[in-house]
């Protein structure tokens, strides 16, 4: 049963670091471009381990994204502002598709895998918050393990391996695109 659960939450998974990942990835996002695709990309460049979402969005802005991008290194949509971010960007795309993008933690042996799941993301979950939950469709990359006994273990991630998976990430976006 658990693993019928997982075949359904789950499009698609891969490592940042395996062969073709972006392509991997980007099978399941063009499934769901559309005109009406607003990404939305959470979490704050003040913790490196949470700047996943910020630096993606930031990278597809300098890259002329041809959709609407929320949640950059300097306008970041993060636990603060989130609510009051998503009533704007939902009146302003009343019939978007939201993909949220965001940095989460999870086992030790999937650190570095990038996961594409139906329905929303849960922004602050893994560090005990309680927040609106964002998207459609979610990309998470697990950044680090959850540690229930250290909740703050996230400021511990090599900036390295965020910049990487937020690359593979962008490269999937602009490949799903290209080939809608």
């Amino acid at each position: 049963m658990k693993d019928d659960y997982h075949k359904y939450l789950y499009k698609k998974r891969v490592h940042y670091t395996s062969e073709n990942a972006s392509e991997i990835l980007s099978e399941a996002i063009k499934e769901k471009i559309s005109n009406q695709v607003v990404i939305v990309c959470i979490g704050t460049d003040r913790c490196i381990g949470d700047a996943l979402g910020p630096l993606v969005g930031t990278m597809l802005q300098n890259k002329n994204f041809r959709f609407p991008v929320y949640g950059t290194l300097d306008e970041p949509i993060h636990a603060v502002n989130l609510k009051e971010s998503m009533e704007n960007i939902k009146a302003k795309h009343p019939n978007g598709f939201f993909i949220a993008v965001d940095a989460c933690l999870g086992n030790e042996d999937l650190i570095g895998n990038i996961h594409i799941k139906r329905g929303p993301i849960f922004p602050g979950k893994g560090v005990g918050k309680r927040l609106p939950s964002v998207g459609q469709l979610s990309i998470v990359g697990i950044v680090d393990k959850l540690n229930k006994e250290d909740c703050f273990s996230i400021h511990n991630i090599r900036l390295s391996l965020v910049m990487k998976m937020a690359e593979v990430i962008v490269d999937s976006f602009m490949l799903a695109t290209y080939l809608s």
